[in-house]
């Protein structure tokens, strides 16, 4: 486990837990809304890890979760209106489905949708560590099979979780609530889950 500075992260310590990313490593990192478990996106063992954690099947969306809007742009297919609201609302507290291009492995797309879920969050540890890995980090909010919510406070991570993954990062408290979930894959944006992200209004649920 070490201790990054949630406003002014450390290099150093950035660049060590993104080395337990390149490694092959699964890490719990802050993000904009909760705690997250992560790997790199290649990382075909790591994923499965993830899934074993949280207990999910191969119909649950992991996310890609990316710098910014030019690395979304290549692993989905974004058209103007979809472009707009990402930009009006990244970074932040969003996740957004979206078909996968080609540059998407096989097994991060929905089995039967070919979609995937992508964000970018508003974290300074989060985006100093997608710096330093240089590719998405596969994702998943840190919450166990059981729990009522994602886990926030860092004494319970430690416990609990120090056995399961690699690496631990404390920034302190995170939020409790996940992130606004937005589907972009028809014509008309649908609102899939309510989250930390305010709503932008007129959206569908």
């Amino acid at each position: 486990m070490i201790e990054i500075h949630p406003v002014d992260p450390q290099a150093r310590l950035i660049k060590q837990a993104a080395d337990v990313v390149l490694e092959g490593g699964v890490i719990v990192y802050p993000t904009d809304s909760c705690y997250a478990l992560g790997c790199a996106m290649g990382n075909k063992a790591g994923m499965e890890r993830i899934r074993r954690i949280r207990q999910l099947d191969d119909q649950y969306h992991l996310t890609l979760v990316c710098r910014d809007l030019s690395e979304i742009s290549v692993y989905a297919k974004v058209d103007n209106s979809a472009y707009r609201l990402l930009k009006a609302l990244t970074p932040g507290p969003y996740a957004f489905l979206l078909k996968a291009t080609h540059e998407v492995p096989r097994r991060l797309q929905h089995p039967k949708r070919k979609t995937v879920g992508l964000r970018i969050p508003d974290h300074p540890i989060s985006q100093a560590l997608l710096e330093a890995v240089g590719q998405p980090l596969m994702s998943s909010t840190l919450e166990l099979p059981g729990d009522d919510h994602p886990m926030s406070d860092t004494f319970e991570i430690r416990e609990r979780m120090m056995p399961l993954v690699d690496l631990v990062i404390d920034a302190g408290a995170c939020s409790l609530e996940p992130t606004t979930v937005i589907d972009l894959e028809g014509d008309v944006p649908r609102l899939m889950r309510r989250g930390r992200g305010e709503v932008p209004p007129g959206l569908e649920e």
